[in-house]
């Protein structure tokens, strides 16, 4: 294994029933780099996310982060922002800090304080009182205020407002050390292409594009946004067709 690769996959391979969610894919994440998981639903990014994070296992093939296989010792090393609220609608901000700082000797009780404040966000109120948007900014500061070597974000900022967006943007860039990394899973390109090393383009469960994002403005000449709308560009419904992402 490369000593750069923080995160590497052999063949990894992931099914459901009749379903191939994954295909033999290999794929090699360093350190140091926030890294955009980009293509249209259903092609496998939460998949991969879920195998990271050790919540499925592989069907076959090899999957390891920081040279260990998915375990107790890879789990203290991730952070993991589900696309979906876990809470309970009783619990309080202040009840969640309490839970993460029990489980997690990393989370940094002071810095989610810090950014409860920043985001308006108060530790008093309960789940169940809150907007999507403001469970979303309560998940993220969770997520970001554990000195972890890899965060997997899926849809970190997909029901935020905009005005919140670039807050969180800057939030995400500033609280992460420098040998950790960063993987965003997200359909909001543009929102996100300014914060981003690496892109990587998952389509039908295939790694169809690994590179700089310098390099495909070098290349190409286009931002992110244009070369992935051109990769997944959409395809409209014939008459009595179905609509598709080609």
């Amino acid at each position: 294994m490369s000593e750069r690769a923080l995160v590497e996959c052999r063949a990894l391979t992931k099914r459901y029933g009749r379903k191939t969610a994954l295909d033999s894919i290999d794929l090699k994440l360093e350190s140091g780099k926030i890294i955009g998981l980009l293509g249209p639903n259903g092609s496998g990014k939460t998949t991969l996310i879920k195998l990271l994070n050790g919540l499925i296992q592989p069907t076959s093939g090899e999957m390891y982060i920081d040279g260990q296989k998915p375990g107790i010792y890879t789990k203290g090393l991730v952070s993991y922002l589900p696309d979906k609220n876990y809470f309970a609608d009783w619990m309080t901000v202040e009840d969640l800090f309490n839970i993460f700082e029990d489980f997690y000797s990393d989370f940094n009780r002071a810095k989610a304080s810090e950014m409860c404040r920043a985001l308006g966000v108060n530790e008093l109120d309960k789940i169940k009182t809150m907007s999507k948007g403001t469970r979303e900014k309560v998940q993220l500061i969770l997520v970001m205020c554990r000195e972890a070597k890899l965060y997997l974000l899926d849809e970190p900022i997909a029901g935020v407002d905009p005005a919140a967006r670039d807050y969180i943007l800057n939030m995400i860039i500033s609280n992460y050390a420098d040998d950790a990394t960063i993987v965003i899973s997200t359909h909001l390109v543009s929102d996100i292409e300014k914060i981003l090393d690496e892109v990587i383009f998952i389509k039908d469960g295939h790694i169809v594009r690994q590179s700089a994002v310098d390099d495909i403005k070098e290349e190409e000449g286009k931002s992110i946004d244009e070369l992935f709308r051109e990769e997944f560009r959409w395809i409209a419904p014939t008459e009595g067709g179905r609509a598709d992402v080609r």
